[in-house]
């Protein structure tokens, strides 16, 4: 495990790198919209590789600290669940439409390829801005401390 000082690092690494692929993903959508299905594929592939890293950065931090819990007991607290709850629902529906989506692309079906992201592309767009708001929240307005 990761020492507690490296630990406390982790919810900003994430909040940096959910807007990294907020960035990325919408460079991405410029891309196909222009016609550079070449560049839209690799900025899409960078988004996704941010998006393991974050992945992986925010389970460390939860298995080391486990749940943060939002101090603050005012109007703001329904204001987080209000942004975390959908935030959290849809981050976990969305993987396995990213994995179609890849596997679409791939296999250069992109009629389904197409059917599949326009609605994905908003959802990921919201669940990596709102993974920011939330940091945000609980982190600087809150002033939340792990474990």
């Amino acid at each position: 495990m990761l020492p507690r000082s490296m630990l406390e690092m982790l919810p900003t690494v994430n909040a940096l790198l959910n807007s990294i692929s907020c960035l990325l993903l919408y460079v991405a959508y410029r891309h196909i919209k222009n016609r550079r299905p070449d560049l839209h594929k690799r900025y899409m592939l960078a988004a996704i590789g941010v998006s393991i890293v974050f992945l992986t950065s925010y389970l460390t931090y939860h298995a080391g600290v486990g749940s943060v819990r939002y101090p603050i007991h005012d109007w703001t607290r329904m204001v987080y669940f209000a942004i975390l709850i959908p935030h959290t629902i849809l981050a976990g529906l969305m993987v396995p439409f990213i994995v179609a989506a890849v596997i679409f692309a791939y296999k250069k079906n992109f009629r389904r390829h197409t059917a599949i992201t326009k609605w994905l592309w908003p959802v990921w767009m919201f669940v990596s801005v709102t993974g920011v708001v939330v940091y945000l929240m609980l982190y600087h307005f809150a002033g939340a401390k792990a474990g």
